[in-house]
């Protein structure tokens, strides 16, 4: 068996404290061992993880969603999307995400992948999957959750992106990824 060689840029932890402790989000504070000896303070955000799911239609078009995002203070399109609970696995998170929100359920399912959206400050982490074979059930929305269900065409989603109207990162990248199973 060979030795796993540590990366050169790896930083040490040498504590930690928690900042803040909340429902959804807890942020640390670290003290670390740089890769020159030197030591530093790193402050990041814990996130449970999550899923995005681009949903297929029958007829092409995609399954969106257009929800108010509080901290930027206006509404967003995205993909369908969602925390993933404690213990659930992926794909589980994924089809109760699609159910809940759009009121669709998935016969096809495939993972894409996984992104990092906010690798400077938080280890978030979001599955994206690929869904197909959609039958429309009803939705069931969180309390206090509100949005509105909308479809477009894959060029019309590529449009929004280049245009503007679409800048959600999680959506942006499984578009990407999503992108060879569209043609």
């Amino acid at each position: 068996m060979s030795a796993q060689i540590e990366d050169p840029l790896t930083e040490h932890e040498l504590s930690t404290e928690p900042v803040f402790d909340g429902k959804l989000l807890k942020v640390k504070r670290d003290q670390v061992r740089l890769p020159d000896g030197k030591q530093s303070m790193r402050e990041y955000v814990r996130h449970p993880g999550a899923v995005a799911i681009v949903a297929v239609m029958a007829d092409g078009r995609l399954v969106f969603e257009r929800q108010f995002r509080y901290p930027l203070r206006r509404s967003f399109l995205e993909v369908p999307a969602g925390k993933i609970d404690p213990g659930e696995p992926i794909l589980a998170c994924a089809q109760r995400e699609l159910r809940e929100e759009t009121g669709f359920q998935a016969a096809e399912w495939l993972h894409l992948g996984q992104i990092h959206p906010c690798i400077g400050y938080s280890d978030e982490r979001i599955e994206v999957f690929f869904a197909t074979g959609l039958t429309e059930v009803g939705n069931a929305l969180d309390e206090g959750e509100f949005l509105e269900v909308l479809s477009l065409s894959p060029a019309e989603a590529r449009a929004g992106v280049l245009e503007g109207r679409i800048t959600d990162a999680k959506t942006i990248a499984a578009l990407y990824l999503a992108e060879p199973h569209l043609r």
